[in-house]
């Protein structure tokens, strides 16, 4: 059987290992003809997000957000002043539908981070823009979200972390997941061929994913 990709560990030394190893070691065991190489990686890339959802769902609820309106103030926020985006773009960006969208932005208006404003270009149109109020939350949230992704990633070196930015960039590049056009709020990277990005489980299964966080 090829090598599953996962740490070498014998016996006594269960506490090294991982929930993936022990995925693979259950396969290994069943399926001994089965190389499961690529669920050694792209497995524990998917317990990673699981893990980093967790602790960015604890942030935003202290922040009196949720991950949905956190995703909309942070898009609005990063796409520069006067801090204004159109819902269409809004929920291009975000990769979810326009019903969705307009759910979120009636929430974020009741909670004054939000308000629609005439459209200046499109008489018939609307911006949504980020209040005083909005700003001051989400740079807050944002601030406190990329303390925790920070010590997240205090177990390995900056140069390690370096080399897994690099490895995990290229593959996603590999995989279709490209920008488009210049880089703001309103032009989202999107994986060729996949309408609202994805996710692989440690199964095999694939499932709908979200917008990147941040």
């Amino acid at each position: 059987m090829a090598d599953a990709g996962g740490p070498k560990t014998a016996v006594g030394k269960k506490a090294d290992m991982d929930y993936v190893d022990q995925i693979l070691e259950q396969w290994a065991r069943e399926r001994p003809d089965l190389d499961v190489a690529p669920m050694a990686t792209i497995a524990r890339i998917w317990r990673l997000a699981r893990l980093s959802e967790a602790a960015a769902e604890d942030n935003f609820v202290e922040h009196g957000l949720s991950r949905q309106s956190f995703d909309v103030l942070a898009a609005l926020r990063r796409s520069g002043a006067p801090y204004e985006l159109s819902p269409t773009e809004l929920y291009s960006s975000l990769l979810i539908s326009s019903g969705a969208m307009t759910n979120r932005i009636d929430r974020l208006e009741e909670m004054e981070l939000v308000e629609r404003i005439p459209d200046a270009d499109d008489r018939r149109g609307i911006k949504v823009v980020l209040t005083a109020k909005g700003r001051k939350v989400i740079d807050e949230a944002v601030r406190d979200h990329l303390e925790n992704e920070r010590k997240m990633l205090e177990g390995l070196s900056p140069r390690d972390q370096e080399v897994l930015r690099s490895l995990l960039r290229e593959l996603l590049v590999r995989l279709g997941d490209v920008a488009e056009g210049p880089s703001d709020a309103s032009a989202p990277a999107r994986p060729a061929g996949v309408r609202n990005g994805y996710a692989v489980t440690a199964g095999g299964a694939r499932r709908d994913g979200a917008a990147i966080r941040g």
